[in-house]
Order: structure tokens, then C-alpha cells, then sequence
């Protein structure tokens, strides 16, 4: 008896937690992620190339709903990660409304964060709703700089330089520039 307790309770706990995991993907999509896999609709994608920056290709994306004819614009990270055996695409999708925020930190970032020095490891970082990240972290007396495509992959990872920041900069306003 206290076995199938013990199991039924185990059981129990488990599908709790697949439930509140299956939750949590679901709110790591962008908008656009969840406007493009839709049920029961017929989604055209347009990709527009807007560069590269390391070895991620940013890109801007239209979706639109042939069925009801809405519309929905983001921008693309890809980045191909190749490890020791395989390799993997590594995808983030902005939504527009995100734009914005991420050119306003990279500009704060840029013109505070960079001029200062800390005195302990130190981390900023910009979140998307998807769960790409970009942002900065003191070490061994520097700033090191990155974006990171996926939030819980660590081969997501896109190491960059200060020095790259203007380019990303650059390659964000254009796509702000061609988004609907």
C-alpha cells in the first residue's frame, strides 16, 4: 500500500511538473512565434536579410495570415552552432514592440556601462519575451560583451566585442527601419 502511494503521489507531482514546464515554453515565445504557429491558419513568411554581426545573421521576418489577411513583422537572430559531433541552428525572434528597448539598452550600455569599471563581477543584461538576451559582464578588469539566442542553452551563446556593439547598433536600426 505505501508503495502505490508513494507512486501514485510520485505520478501526481510529475504530471504537475511537466504541466507547469509546458507553461513555461509556452511564455518564452515571442509574439510573433506564437502568431506564426497558429492553429487552423495559413502563414506566409518573408525573410529580409539585414546582416551579420560575429556569426549570428539577423534578419527581419513578415508573417502574414493568408486566411484573414493580419499581419505581424519581427526580427531574426540565427546563429549555427557546431559542436564537437553535431551541429545546431540557434534561433531568437524580437518582436517589434521589443526593437526599441534593445537599441535604447545597447545605446545606455555603450555610453555608461562601457566608461565605468567595477569593482566586483558584474552583470547588465536586455530580455526579450522570448528569451533572447544581450548585455555586458565585468571580468578580469574588462567588459566582455554578448547576445545570447536562446534562454536556456548555453551554446547560444554569441560572444561579442565592445567593439561590435555600434555594428549590432547599426544593423537593429536598420531592421527597425524595414519592420512593419
Amino acid at each position: 500500500m505505501k508503495k502505490t502511494l508513494s507512486l501514485a503521489t510520485l505520478l501526481v507531482f510529475a504530471t504537475i511538473c511537466f504541466g507547469q514546464n509546458q507553461q513555461t515554453k509556452e511564455q518564452e515565445l515571442s509574439n510573433a512565434e506564437k502568431f506564426s504557429s497558429k492553429a487552423g491558419a495559413l502563414i506566409k513568411k518573408e525573410f529580409i536579410d539585414i546582416g551579420k554581426i560575429k556569426d549570428a545573421e539577423i534578419k527581419v521576418v513578415y508573417y502574414t495570415d493568408l486566411i484573414n489577411n493580419q499581419k505581424q513583422s519581427a526580427v531574426k537572430f540565427e546563429y549555427e552552432h557546431t559542436g564537437k559531433y553535431s551541429s545546431d541552428t540557434k534561433i531568437a525572434v524580437l518582436d517589434a514592440d521589443e526593437i526599441d528597448g534593445l537599441i535604447k539598452s545597447i545605446k545606455i550600455i555603450q555610453e555608461k556601462i562601457f566608461p565605468s569599471t567595477a569593482t566586483n563581477y558584474t552583470e547588465v543584461s536586455f530580455k526579450s519575451r522570448g528569451g533572447f538576451e544581450a548585455g555586458c559582464f565585468w571580468s578580469k578588469g574588462s567588459w566582455s560583451t554578448y547576445i545570447k539566442l536562446e534562454k536556456f542553452d548555453s551554446d547560444s551563446y554569441v560572444f561579442l566585442n565592445k567593439d561590435d556593439f555600434p555594428k549590432l547598433l547599426e544593423l537593429l536600426e536598420q531592421a527597425k527601419l524595414k519592420i512593419q
